[in-house]
């Protein structure tokens, strides 16, 4: 079954079983991926599991941040609930990498790609990118290759 159809198919079980807060994350997600499509012109076809999940991510991402700030600004009752979503919306990406499993493939790029020093940075941040897609976080990988590279 396709992701989008996952999402939107568990959306109306937390509705019909009355579970608002799943509910209303679901369809937060659901207009997330919608206003995805319309930017990329793909309303008719949709997107694909693999976009599906980058839009996951930036979400991710968004509800993280929004935490974090209310944190530093002593709102936990606001930081709670973007909390409580980003456990929601992590079922929808792939197995995280764990950072030894992320080193590995950095140290694999770096010796692949023959970068020595900070210059190449941004070229082994991509291609660890391009290797391992969705299921490690974009700050967690330039951080591993920053501290890898600073050696």
């Amino acid at each position: 079954m396709a992701l989008k159809q996952r999402i939107r198919d568990e959306m109306k079980a937390a509705l019909l079983g009355g579970n608002r807060f799943l509910g209303d994350t679901l369809r937060n997600l659901s207009a997330a991926i919608l206003d995805e499509e319309v930017k990329q012109n793909k309303r008719d076809e949709g997107l694909n599991d693999l976009e599906v999940e980058k839009v996951v991510a930036r979400e991710i991402k968004k509800r993280r941040e929004s935490a974090a700030i209310y944190r530093e600004n002593d709102r936990i009752d606001l930081a709670e609930p973007e909390e409580k979503e980003v456990e929601i919306l992590q079922a929808y990406l792939p197995k995280q990498l764990s950072e030894a499993e992320l080193q590995k493939i950095v140290d694999e790029t770096i010796a692949a790609l023959g970068v020595e020093d900070m210059r190449g940075m941004g070229q082994v941040i991509g291609a660890v990118k391009g290797k391992v897609g969705n299921q490690a976080d974009g700050a967690l990988i330039a951080a591993v290759v920053k501290n890898t590279l600073t050696k």
